[in-house]
């Protein structure tokens, strides 16, 4: 122990009351050490030395005051947390993870733990401090217990307080804009929230059934209030004159609500409430379904968690399991009588969790809420095929989320534009389910902030609640959060790199030992796994692309007169039988009504889905006698070829110029020299430049 106390006056700078033979004697040699990207040596058990005196470590700076280090999960048998199985424990790694100096024990077991950290322990010891990904979990909200398990199982660091230093990671709560982040990956799309709106869901839809009516059937029949009330009247009374054996039910939801909120059901249009506070909340009605499949004889709905991992290139993932949210009264089909019964007919668990017949179940077969695999269980026992079951809801989801992304990109290049720094994004979904009897699935809605709490509240006494946890929400909320977590990984191809390396330098070399082991993974990638079954549907992702081209100002949504026009020019869509005069109006028409709708008034200009109408009228006016997908999809194919040609030109006569400028000054000879081969990958990325080579040297001449 003095031998001890004597070497820390050393390492502090005071005179040395060892002897010199003592201070200069060799050790044993250390294994190489790797250098990480924090510039601190990974493998180094020990305090590091510096001219043969042991230098006590620095202090971490990341973390800031009050952003304690995550605790980790005490394992079976007494290891330390952070031990990989047969790791040894290195017990000054753990006095600087608390940042006490000289926290390592003492003495001759202390000393010789720190010596086997050196010379037998020094690559697990690598592989124990590899760098930890960074999680900032300050604005998680609702999310937080699940995401701490999650933290805890993969050993990644959390900072609840958040962090001076950027994080890998930034977890949001609610939106995209809970921060202003520069750097790393967070948890939201910019315009997922207002792209999952009732309102703007249904549009999207609504365009994909104009293209694809077959493809797109899993969506109800719906209006848009209360601008279209007139128009929900006539079809619905044209209906029933058509057919005086249909008697609907419809329900009507307001465009910004959740949790059950402001949900009604009406037999008859003349019944909806257009009265109050409609006009300043617009709402959907969408035809009831009358026939779902009842288990227990409840009506239930299925979540789905959906990760959309990246839209360019589009990247999506479904969970394998689920929840099955169950009514707490028996289904009867909707009467005038037991409309209102809200614990009949409507599934939701914020509405059901107050009835008195409300089961919590610790196990996922029975209960008010369950687990979905259950319900496939059951489903699988009565002979229903479960396989195609599946097939239809994944169908259903990447169909969804193919109408949704054209807008999601216009959003996305205005807050994070091509060129200026900004984060990656993800984001887990929930997709709302009905199962129709015949075991149709029909898309209810999506949420942009699914639910990811894993206790629920028990009242104790009048007014008195405790947080109860919730088995079943936590089997599948958690294994969603952590799988999505190591799916987004920022260090996974860093350590693909290491053990590629490793196993090049040969089998003496151990790989890096990971987290301890998770199980497999619990989502399932589904594209671009089956793009090839569903790339036909991507249109109007070729229009978007378009859009954007001519937006012209980075950070708008919003397309201006000027670029309308300029789109038309580029593309060469005006002729004698439709002139600027014509474009102007077609413009000036289109872009007024789409405002009157209320569609964001934040920025004047033509937004994404008038540009969708716009061209869908270019397209019936120039292929007349073609389905409307073939009309659209000719229009992009022309479109794009017009403007590959453009882009081409734009080429050559740049490089012309620059040839000319090279002969009339010669002695320029040090600069880059710009040769038709520096320019062949630009030229090979223009996607339609075979249709034109013939002409290129045409094009030349006259420039």
């Amino acid at each position: 122990m003095a031998e001890s106390a004597t070497v820390r006056h050393c390492r502090r700078g005071g005179a040395s009351g060892v002897p010199a033979s003592r201070r200069l004697a060799p050790r044993a040699p250390r294994p190489p050490l790797r250098s990480h990207g924090n510039g601190r040596r990974a493998g180094a058990a020990g305090p590091r030395r510096r001219g043969g005196v042991e230098m006590e470590p620095a202090r971490e700076a990341e973390e800031p005051p009050g952003s304690p280090a995550l605790p980790a999960e005490e394992p079976q048998g007494g290891q330390p947390a952070g031990a990989s199985p047969g790791e040894e424990a290195l017990p000054a790694a753990a006095g600087r993870e608390r940042g006490v100096r000289g926290a390592g024990p003492q003495g001759p077991g202390g000393r010789a733990a720190r010596g086997r950290g050196r010379r037998g322990g020094g690559e697990s010891g690598r592989a124990g401090r590899r760098p930890r990904v960074t999680v900032d979990s300050s604005k998680a909200k609702t999310s937080l217990e699940a995401l701490k398990i999650s933290l805890r199982q993969l050993r990644w660091r959390e900072f609840p307080l958040g962090r001076r230093l950027p994080c890998d990671i930034y977890w949001h709560g609610v939106s995209f804009h809970d921060n202003d982040i520069f750097s790393g990956q967070v948890n939201k799309f910019p315009g997922m929230t207002e792209m999952v709106r009732k309102i703007t869901l249904s549009r999207a839809v609504r365009t994909m059934q104009d293209l694809f009516p077959l493809e797109y059937n899993f969506y109800p029949r719906s209006w848009i209030l209360p601008e279209e009330f007139p128009l929900f009247v006539d079809e619905v009374r044209m209906l029933k004159d058509s057919d005086p054996s249909w008697k609907p039910t419809f329900i009507v939801k307001p465009d910004g609500g959740c949790q059950g909120d402001g949900i009604y059901l009406v037999k008859d249009p003349s019944d909806i409430r257009l009265t109050g506070a409609i006009p300043s909340r617009p709402a959907v009605v969408q035809e009831y379904i009358c026939k779902p499949l009842l288990v227990d004889k409840l009506k239930f709905d299925i979540r789905l968690y959906v990760l959309l991992k990246s839209l360019e290139p589009l990247e999506i993932y479904i969970a394998k399991d689920g929840l099955s949210r169950f009514c707490t009264e028996p289904y009867q089909e909707p009467t005038l009588k037991n409309l209102h019964q809200v614990f009949m007919h409507l599934t939701n668990y914020s509405l059901n969790i107050h009835s008195g017949n409300f089961i919590h179940s610790d196990d996922a077969n029975t209960g008010s809420k369950r687990t979905f695999s259950s319900i496939l269980c059951r489903l699988s026992s009565r002979g229903a095929d479960v396989k195609k079951l599946w097939s239809d809801i994944i169908s259903l989801v990447i169909k969804t989320i193919i109408a949704l992304t054209p807008e999601l990109k216009v959003y996305y290049q205005s807050d994070i534009p091509a060129g200026k720094p900004g984060p990656t994004c993800f984001q887990i979904l929930g997709f709302d389910i009905l199962l129709m009897k015949n075991l149709k699935p029909m898309l209810l809605e999506v949420n942009a902030n699914p639910s990811m709490r894993i206790e629920h509240e028990q009242e104790l006494s009048p007014g008195v609640f405790e947080n109860v946890p919730s088995p079943v929400d936590e089997e599948v909320k958690v294994a969603v959060i952590r799988d999505t977590l190591r799916l987004v990984d920022p260090q996974k191809k860093k350590r693909k790199d290491v053990q590629c390396q490793a196993l090049e330098q040969g089998p003496e070399e151990p790989l890096p030992a990971g987290p301890a082991a998770l199980p497999s993974l619990c989502l399932k990638q589904v594209f671009p796994k089956y793009a090839k079954q569903f790339n036909y549907l991507r249109l109007l992702d070729r229009v978007a692309v378009l859009f954007i081209r001519f937006v012209g100002v980075k950070g708008t949504t919003k397309l201006g007169p000027t670029g309308f026009r300029t789109f038309i020019r580029n593309c060469k869509l005006s002729n004698s039988n439709f002139s600027m005069a014509s474009v102007d109006i077609l413009y000036i028409d289109i872009t007024r009504r789409w405002n009157s709708m209320g569609i964001d008034h934040k920025e004047s200009g033509m937004c994404l889905q008038a540009f969708i109408e716009a061209f869908f009228c270019l397209a019936q006016k120039k292929y007349k006698s073609l389905p409307l997908h073939e009309q659209v999809a000719s229009l992009i194919d022309f479109c794009e070829y017009h403007l590959a040609a453009l882009d081409e030109k734009r080429l050559v006569c740049g490089r012309g110029v620059v040839e000319r400028r090279s002969a009339v000054v010669p002695c320029q000879t040090d600069g880059p020299h710009l040769t038709p081969a520096a320019h062949s990958p630009l030229l090979n990325r223009t996607a339609t430049a075979g249709k034109f080579a013939d002409d290129r040297n045409h094009r030349y001449e006259q420039c």
